[in-house]
């Protein structure tokens, strides 16, 4: 298995020790280093390659978003903080995911699986994944197309997933965190562990649920800053 390379850019000493920890109960992660303020990440990064930060919004020096700018080819991001309302520049930034503090292991978890589907989803030349509005889904022996416009959300069944379009429910054997890796990040979020939905399709939601195409589908606690920032 190949390791993802990782820096933790954070300067709260408890919030370090967490991310550490975190870090070394996934076999894939590897961590070179951590930094206190993004200037010394900054000279990190000038000689070594990591594939993935974890970045502090309230930095010293040089504040976590302005310092994500001034990376011409960054690597993937996931954002660690305590203010749910940067989550939409952190989106449009393309940041991989947001952590609101206290971070839970299990929502750790979801956004460092994040990082490792899209490494294996990485577009090769003369691959136009990134500009294909459909999928191909394998249901019961054959390829089925759907399209991204048409999908509702996307729920866990065990080893299963069932994906609502407006047309019609499909089966496949796969998990979410697989079907998560090909859906576009800017369409669809995960709200729950159990559920995605399509941005385009939600008509109105509280802290608890969200109504999509007509369905109520519940908001995990760790999900909430994810529809705090739409």
């Amino acid at each position: 298995m190949s390791k993802i390379n990782c820096i933790i850019v954070e300067d709260e000493p408890l919030a370090v020790k967490v991310l550490v920890d975190y870090i070394s109960q996934i076999p894939f992660l590897e961590l070179q280093a951590t930094f206190k303020d993004a200037i010394r990440a900054t000279e990190f990064l000038r000689s070594n390659k990591t594939d993935l930060i974890f970045l502090d919004i309230h930095l010293p020096k040089l504040k976590g978003m302005a310092f994500l700018k001034t990376l011409a080819n960054p690597p993937a991001v996931i954002i660690t903080t305590a203010y749910h309302q940067y989550a939409v520049e952190g989106f449009n930034l393309n940041v991989t995911d947001y952590l609101l503090k206290p971070i839970e292991f299990e929502r750790f978890l979801v956004a460092v699986n994040k990082v490792k589907i899209a490494q294996k989803e990485i577009p090769q030349p003369g691959d136009n994944r990134e500009t294909k509005d459909y999928l191909f889904l394998n249901v019961q022996k054959k390829k089925v197309k759907i399209l991204f416009s048409e999908m509702v959300y996307v729920e866990s069944q065990r080893e299963y997933i069932k994906i609502v379009t407006t047309k019609a429910e499909y089966i496949s054997k796969m998990s979410t965190h697989e079907i998560e890796g090909l859906l576009p990040p800017n369409l669809f979020k995960r709200i729950h562990r159990s559920f995605i939905v399509s941005t385009n399709k939600i008509e109105s939601y509280t802290a608890e649920m969200v109504e999509v195409g007509g369905f109520a589908i519940p908001i995990g606690r760790g999900y909430r800053d994810v529809i705090e920032g739409l």
